[in-house]
């Protein structure tokens, strides 16, 4: 079976980004020019999915609002001939169905999955976590669903990441390795260096079997006092094989001050219209520091 919807959970308070994160949601402050969230939508679109649901949670509509037409905007642009700014306004709205539903208690990342129950039904899904930016020339999901096609099963997005930052991710044990592809044994949810089995972190995309739910129905609290994701994949691995897949691509947490700040730059500079002129800028702004 084919993966056409995903699930993009977006409920949390953002607080490794307050104030700014204080009365607008983390996934609205703009990378650039676009909320960070549009990016992530843009790969699924790019990906082939079909069908978005994002979690979401009070206080959170402008999220909605942003994927949904804005008819007064575009009339606007339209008299004032603005032609370009229309077509991208109208292209967001245009690109896909977007979906959501709020996680009124925020329990975690599980509960929050949880919440797609009804949206995903007996179909394998991808998640794309909203923290996490990821430039690459194929999109990092995509790459995931082609392996998903060979595997039939459970998908984590992986990379080495330095051992001082294990403790920062999901971790993966593994006993085999197929090219970018590896048989996962365990998950360990930010281990200390020492408790470590590997260097392989999970980085924010997933393609998950339904089977998941009743999981997720029977997971206790994990650390935090959360429903944790990790823990109910580690349950998982009892029903079925579970793999890693290496991606291509550089992967950004824009949920955290310094992650956010290095994301705006090196993806302008990556922009035609704004690079050259923003590398100058910076050339002449290193001069004197």
């Amino acid at each position: 079976m084919k993966v056409k919807k995903a699930v993009i959970p977006a409920a949390g308070w953002g607080t490794r980004l307050l104030p700014a994160t204080k009365a607008q949601p983390k996934e609205m402050l703009p990378i650039v020019d676009k909320p960070s969230i549009q990016y992530i939508v843009e790969e699924a679109v790019a990906a082939g999915i079909e069908d978005i649901l994002i979690i979401t949670s009070k206080d959170k509509q402008s999220i909605e609002d942003h994927f949904d037409k804005s008819l007064a905007l575009e009339q606007a642009l339209e008299k004032q001939g603005k032609t370009e700014l229309l077509k991208e306004v109208q292209n967001i709205s245009e690109m896909i169905t977007i979906h959501s539903v709020r996680q009124k208690e925020q329990k975690g990342l599980g509960h929050a999955i949880h919440c797609a129950k009804s949206f995903v039904g007996d179909e394998p899904f991808a998640v794309l976590l909203g923290d996490d930016i990821i430039h690459s020339q194929e999109p990092v999901i995509k790459q995931m669903m082609e392996a998903y096609e060979k595997k039939e099963t459970a998908i984590l997005g992986c990379k080495t990441v330095a051992k001082k930052d294990v403790n920062k991710y999901g971790i993966v044990d593994f006993s085999q390795k197929d090219g970018d592809i590896y048989k996962v044994e365990d998950l360990i949810e930010k281990p200390a260096l020492a408790e470590a089995p590997s260097e392989l972190a999970i980085l924010g995309r997933y393609i998950i079997t339904p089977d998941i739910f009743e999981i997720l129905e029977n997971t206790a609290p994990g650390k935090g006092g959360e429903i944790q994701l990790t823990d109910a994949l580690k349950t998982l691995l009892d029903k079925r094989a579970v793999y890693g897949y290496d991606f291509e691509g550089k992967r950004y947490d824009v949920g955290n001050k310094m992650g956010f700040l290095k994301t705006t730059v090196e993806l302008a500079l990556a922009r035609e219209d704004l690079g050259p002129e923003f590398k100058e800028y910076l050339k002449e702004l290193t001069k004197n520091l």
